[in-house]
Parts: C-alpha cells; sequence; structure tokens
C-alpha cells in the first residue's frame, strides 16, 4: 500500500498575519515605510492606521478607518467583498478586547497585510485611562480573492 505524503501547511496566513502585527506594533512611520517595501518585494501589500477614544463609541470610526486606509494604501480594491472582508476582520479584532475595555479609553494602531488570498487585520491596544493602561495585540484573517 502508498504512503500518503504530508502536504506542508500553508504558511502564507502566518506570514500575513505576522506582517499585520509588525505594521501594528511598528514605532513610526518611517519603520511602517521601511516594512511597506520589504514586503511589497515579497507580493504582499500593507497599511496601516492610528485610532483612539472611547472604547464603545469608537468601534465604527476604527472600523472605518482601517477599510479607508487599506483603499488607499492598495491593499484592497474598491469594491463590497474586500471592503467587507477588511470590515469584518477590524470588528473580529475589536471584539477580541472589547469587553476588557468597556469605560474605558483605547487606543493603538491598526495593522493590515494582503498577500494571495489571505487578508489580515491585528491591532495593538492600549486600554486604560490617563497613564494606567494595559496592552493588547488581536488578530483576524480572512480569505480573499486573490488581486488581478
Amino acid at each position: 500500500m502508498e504512503e500518503r505524503k504530508q502536504i506542508p501547511n500553508d504558511a502564507t496566513s502566518r506570514k500575513v498575519a505576522k506582517a499585520a502585527i509588525l505594521m501594528a506594533i511598528s514605532d513610526s512611520r518611517e519603520e511602517e515605510r521601511r516594512l511597506k517595501e520589504e514586503k511589497n518585494a515579497e507580493g504582499m501589500k500593507l497599511a496601516a492606521m492610528d485610532f483612539g477614544g472611547e472604547a464603545l463609541t469608537s468601534v465604527p470610526k476604527i472600523i472605518e478607518r482601517a477599510v479607508v486606509g487599506s483603499k488607499r494604501e492598495g491593499v484592497i480594491l474598491d469594491g463590497h467583498a474586500e471592503e467587507g472582508a477588511v470590515a469584518g476582520a477590524a470588528h473580529e479584532v475589536i471584539s477580541q478586547v472589547l469587553s476588557r475595555s468597556i469605560g474605558l479609553n483605547f487606543g493603538g494602531k491598526i495593522g493590515v497585510a494582503r498577500m494571495g488570498g489571505h487578508l489580515c487585520v491585528a491591532a495593538f491596544f492600549a486600554i486604560g485611562m490617563i497613564h494606567l493602561d494595559d496592552v493588547a495585540i488581536a488578530v483576524s484573517h480572512r480569505a480573499v480573492e486573490e488581486m488581478k
């Protein structure tokens, strides 16, 4: 009986998630630019957007920023499916930390990365008030059509 060969896992989703996280934790626009150039050479598109405000009331604005910034940077095309993928992933990322944030402020940065059929949104959050912050990172993945 012939043995089946193990097919290696597709590491693309991990690469895309890592790139989104690196964008979310980047310290400066210069670092963002360097990451974009480096990953663009590998066929990956990246974007990053800052956000902040009261946790519950900021959610729609954060999602909108993720979608608009992703379109502006060429990570997604103008259309319902791609905008919905970013919006859904951004909403999921926020949902992962929202229960810890009710009644507090949060701010940070969203990173979006896309390569092939993989799109990831990651966010770095500082949650709290004044200088008494907790921190969190959240990541979400969506399958998308490959860009042509």
